[in-house]
């Protein structure tokens, strides 16, 4: 008999269950933790189900201290002989781990039918009664402005991690409700699963970002739902930009503009977009065109977006004016970038914190690109104390961009101690644990 260390109870020959729960191996966190062999989580995931750090210890034959510096990420794993006795030893599918199929999978029985566990003789309500949907779809539609502020003020990660629950229970939800509380569940769906795919990008996961984008497209396509459809092709254009990937950019923002729920401001969004993949083909008339255009839309007041679980209030003058800098160091005119990022950085709401460290990172590229090396790396070094604090991916690719075009002044100064700063976070950053 053995005492599990995490519950204090003892456990009578415990070991892992001959499959896991497929809800378990479907997840998206699952799927790309197993994929990137992060079995620290793998092994956070995995205790969901019940599977404890004694019970990995002794299914994987590993010390119960080496699980626990593997799951707190002081320790990695890579050897091929400890990934099989893991995949072996928790049922993990050989193909999700890039292995091939185990011998048991073959003799794994297929997972019993779902059934409906009965109520109760007498009359009383289980003790696992469902969530309402009605009741669930209000509480998300009450959560999701808080969610947005706080990923807007501290940053992605401090959002990331309920809104993921939320889609994720939702999910669950959806699988058993029908008629209008399915699609209700599935409307406010899209918008969740969109907010957690560019949480996810902010914070550099673009597999994860486009999944979940993926996924609120089916959910919006399925009710019908075309403001979301369209808003939703403007954000894929997005990736696109943020891969570099112009053509695909540019077509994705005009698919969005042409869509039948396209309302000012998604055209607005759309417009700008399209703008970037011009600029990235080198093509100022086009891209300053559809700036021009987009700022117009922007402009204009617009009533159309009382649902507060599609945030769409960043979409002013101000933010096109942003986007258009940014571009204008493409097209070779930084010196008009820096005069438009001053002036816009000054009426940006205090609210948009995380958005101004991307900013300030492409404001101090533009003056380094205009041979102003001091104030290049004083823009740079508020930046960098930002994106300490929000984690954010985007604004530390700027920040990399920025020290590029720094090099040329490695003597100054102010250039040294931002350098300096900018290589210790990147250092820390990827940094390994020692391998198992």
């Amino acid at each position: 008999m053995d005492v599990d260390p995490q519950r204090g109870a003892e456990v009578t020959e415990a070991r892992v269950p001959d499959r896991l729960p497929p809800g378990l191996l479907s997840n998206p966190e699952m799927i790309t933790a197993c994929r990137q062999r992060d079995f620290g989580a793998v092994f956070k995931l995995v205790k969901l189900a019940g599977i404890y750090p004694s019970l990995i210890a002794r299914a994987c034959d590993m010390t119960p201290s080496r699980v626990g510096e593997v799951t707190s990420g002081r320790r990695s794993i890579e050897k091929i002989d400890l990934i099989e006795r893991i995949a072996d030893g928790l049922h993990i599918p050989g193909h999700m781990l890039g292995l091939a199929a185990r011998p048991w999978e073959q003799d794994t029985p297929p997972p019993p039918a779902r059934r409906r566990v009965p109520e109760p003789a007498d009359g009383r309500q289980s003790l696992r009664a469902p969530i309402d949907p009605e009741f669930f779809v209000g509480h998300l539609r009450g959560v999701m402005p808080g969610h947005y502020k706080a990923a807007n003020l501290l940053g992605s990660r401090h959002a990331l991690d309920s809104v993921t629950r939320n889609v994720q229970l939702l999910d669950r939800i959806q699988e058993n409700a029908g008629g209008r509380a399915r699609d209700e569940l599935l409307t406010i769906g899209a918008r969740t699963a969109e907010f957690l795919g560019w949480l996810s990008q902010d914070l550099g996961d673009f597999d994860r970002a486009g999944y979940w984008s993926d996924r609120a497209m089916e959910w919006a396509q399925e009710t019908g739902d075309d403001v979301m459809a369209a808003y939703l092709l403007f954000r894929k254009s997005n990736q696109a930009t943020a891969r570099r990937n112009a053509q695909q950019a540019v077509g994705l923002a005009r698919a969005a503009q042409r869509a039948p729920g396209a309302t000012p401001r998604i055209r607005a969004l759309a417009a700008q977009q399209e703008a970037q993949g011009h600029a990235i083909m080198s093509n100022p008339r086009f891209a300053q065109t559809k700036f021009d255009e987009a700022h117009e839309l922007a402009a204009t007041p617009d009533d159309s977006h009382s649902d507060d679980a599609l945030d769409l209030a960043y979409c002013t003058p101000t933010y096109i004016e942003m986007q258009r800098a940014n571009c204008l160091i493409e097209l070779g005119d930084p010196r008009r970038a820096v005069d438009m990022f001053e002036a816009e950085l000054r009426v940006l709401p205090p609210i948009y914190r995380n958005d101004q460290g991307v900013y300030l990172s492409r404001l101090a590229r533009a003056y380094a690109v205009s041979d102003e090396p001091e104030q290049a790396a004083a823009a740079a070094d508020r930046a960098l104390s930002i994106a300490v604090d929000t984690e954010s991916a985007r604004a530390m690719s700027e920040l990399s961009a920025a020290g590029r075009a720094l090099q040329r002044w490695s003597a100054v100064p102010e250039v040294v101690t931002f350098t300096s700063r900018l290589r210790l976070m990147a250092t820390t950053a990827s940094s390994r644990p020692p391998t198992a």
